[in-house]
């Protein structure tokens, strides 16, 4: 079977454009009930674009496409390309999106997607859970600098927020200083997540560090204002742009490198392990699985209760309450 190529795909055969301008009509108005994030629609438009190479590739044609075409590129993403169960199945999501578009404008009798599933996952859901235990997470805030720079209190503030807040990076990386809320003496931060907009409370200390992250901006000569990004970017060409999710990752990296702490035996951490601390850490000082929840926006409450069942599986091993000695 012909491997997917990297290269970019020529220009779409005539009846292949219907079919791609129904479905950027759907990322336009159906995606996210209309309101889909760039990275979202950025995401679908590769994935299309990836199948569409593997369609001229292989000497399918997607406007006629049959389950049997579905099949055969599923095939082709786990032998050739080793994709793991979780990105075969946004694949064959996106593709149910695109086949879905088309049938409802008349392009296409059946949508050949329908019922083509991804293989199941064979690993624990709780596997790629990593987090920094309590001692780690001081570590990591203590290779930090205090040296009052923009820079070194907005990296404090991202680190300490993602690690004891449990913002997602798209979250932190859309935030505005608008999104900043004050109540009394409390502060929270206004955020969007997946689907829905939620405030997430601020620990005083961290509001603290916020706040001389802000004044250390407007000493720096910034005039802030609500529509500026609540983390930028620092150095010559980016210098007061919004921090992009990758560069928070970078930060990230980097300080998880300086502490030691980016590779372990058995453990890789990364800016999503922070988001994993936060719930896994709040849970063990004592905060339920509802707050918990409500602190991370899961929708689902069993995505919560992984965590919690991590703690379990350690704490509660049955094998500690056998008195034998080894």
């Amino acid at each position: 079977m012909p491997s997917i190529p990297h290269g970019h795909t020529s220009s779409p055969q005539p009846l292949t454009a219907p079919l791609l301008h129904a479905f950027a009509e759907c990322l336009r108005l159906e995606v996210a009930q209309g309101d889909a994030a760039p990275d979202t629609i950025q995401t679908y438009q590769r994935v299309v674009a990836h199948y569409l190479r593997w369609c001229e590739a292989t000497a399918h044609h997607p406007a006629q496409a049959t389950p049997d075409t579905v099949k055969a590129y599923r095939r082709a993403l786990i032998d050739e390309h080793g994709h793991k169960p979780a990105s075969v199945a946004l694949k064959l999501t996106v593709l149910r999106r695109l086949y879905q578009a088309a049938k409802e404008r008349g392009l296409m009798p059946d949508n050949p997607a329908v019922g083509v599933r991804a293989p199941r996952e064979k690993r624990d859901p709780a596997e790629h859970i990593t987090f920094l235990e309590e001692g780690e997470l001081t570590q990591l805030l203590a290779s930090i600098p205090h040296d009052g720079t923009v820079k070194s209190l907005r990296d404090r503030t991202l680190l300490a927020m993602m690690a004891l807040q449990g913002p997602r990076t798209i979250e932190l990386h859309r935030a505005n200083i608008g999104d900043l809320v004050r109540q009394g003496d409390q502060w929270g931060l206004r955020v969007e997540g997946k689907r829905s907009r939620r405030l997430i409370p601020l620990r005083p200390d961290l509001a603290i560090v916020l706040q001389q992250y802000l004044e250390a901006r407007e000493a720096a000569g910034e005039a802030l204002a609500a529509d500026h990004p609540l983390l930028i970017a620092m150095g010559n060409r980016a210098g007061g742009q919004r921090l992009s999710r990758r560069s928070i990752r970078r930060v990230v990296d980097h300080y998880l490198n300086k502490a030691n702490l980016k590779q372990t035996a058995g453990r890789t951490l990364s800016a999503h392990s922070l988001r994993h601390t936060a719930a896994t850490l709040g849970l063990r000082a004592g905060a339920s699985l509802r707050q918990v929840q409500d602190l991370l926006g899961h929708q689902d409450p069993k995505t919560t209760a992984i965590y919690a069942h991590i703690e379990d599986r350690f704490r509660g091993n049955p094998a500690l309450g056998i008195a034998v000695t080894l």
